[in-house]
């Protein structure tokens, strides 16, 4: 049979069948070859797989085969350094879901995931969420921070799952499709699917007081059935995101305004850092690529975190 991962908590997945819809318990067969990716979850959530249902123990499977992946989200595993972790596979889009206050989101967080889903063409939209809690200077704030990404190609929205502002543009932009819902610890993912799917009860934390981070409420990712054909992927909040098998000459391919830009430098080989005759260093000065986002490059250049 031929089903998708719905559901990942370690060594025991939730399979949904294709063709019926019935959820089934499946566990891996024996050791399972990834694709030559070093990652501490074999199969994640999203994943196609084929498995065989074991007559004696009723609606439980073993999964022998994984579909090639379309793309995939991925990070470095919190508890493994050496190994990666895959946060979701074969995706329509991604909603990256950031915060102006109560936490703010930095932008190194914010292109950080931007460059991992255009290094697998994964489009995505930023959902700009607790518009409530904004006075007018952040309002500007948000919208020039929104004018900035619209204009390299990603796509803002305005939300506030406590007022409902903006939650009926989230759902239309859900339609038809498999969107994974990412973003740090406490940006109100949870409050924001109770508000698209009222009929799911998540569990919602109140902000950490001590140190304004969110706490996880969500421990395992999980496909979420919004309505028929319209799936949405919840994921624990990230408090990291570290880039994976990314050599430092290809990072500035996945940013576009500097992608634009890389057959103008004097060497073919620049990295955008120190060299003379570089075109991005150039457009930089010139305000033609914003600061913040040349910052970020940056610091990915030198893998440093993306927490500050």
């Amino acid at each position: 049979m031929t089903g998708i991962i719905v559901r990942s908590t370690g060594s025991w997945y939730v399979v949904r069948e294709i063709s019926t819809g019935q959820f089934h318990h499946c566990r891996l067969r024996g050791k399972f070859k990834n694709q030559g990716l070093k990652v501490s979850n074999p199969l994640a959530v999203g994943d196609e797989v084929e498995f065989t249902v074991e007559e004696q123990t009723e609606g439980a499977g073993v999964i022998h085969h994984i579909a090639p992946r379309r793309n995939y989200i991925i990070r470095r595993s919190v508890h493994k350094t050496e190994h990666a972790h895959i946060v979701a596979a074969n995706l329509d889009q991604a909603l990256l879901v950031v915060t102006l206050a109560s936490p703010a989101t930095s932008f190194g967080f914010i292109d950080r995931f931007l460059v991992t889903a255009e290094a697998y063409h994964i489009s995505t939209t930023l959902i700009f969420n607790k518009t409530d809690l904004y006075d007018d200077d952040l309002n500007d704030y948000q919208g020039q921070i929104q004018q900035l990404y619209e204009r390299l190609g990603y796509p803002g929205l305005r939300c506030s799952a406590h007022t409902g502002e903006g939650v009926a543009d989230v759902d239309a932009l859900l339609d038809g499709k498999v969107s994974l819902l990412s973003g740090h610890s406490g940006v109100g993912k949870s409050t924001l699917i109770n508000a698209l799917v009222p009929d799911l009860d998540l569990k919602t934390a109140e902000i950490s007081q001590f140190s304004d981070k969110g706490v996880h409420t969500t421990t395992y990712a999980e496909m979420l059935e919004v309505r028929p054909g319209t799936y949405l992927i919840d994921t624990p909040g990230i408090k990291e995101l570290g880039l994976v098998d990314m050599k430092a000459g290809e990072l500035a391919h996945y940013f576009p305004e500097m992608r634009a830009l890389l057959n103008q430098c004097r060497y073919h080989n620049c990295q955008h850092l120190h060299e003379p005759g570089c075109a991005v260093r150039e457009a930089v000065d010139k305000g033609r690529i914003a600061l913040p986002r040349y910052d970020s490059y940056i610091s990915m250049q030198q893998a440093e975190d993306n927490r500050r």
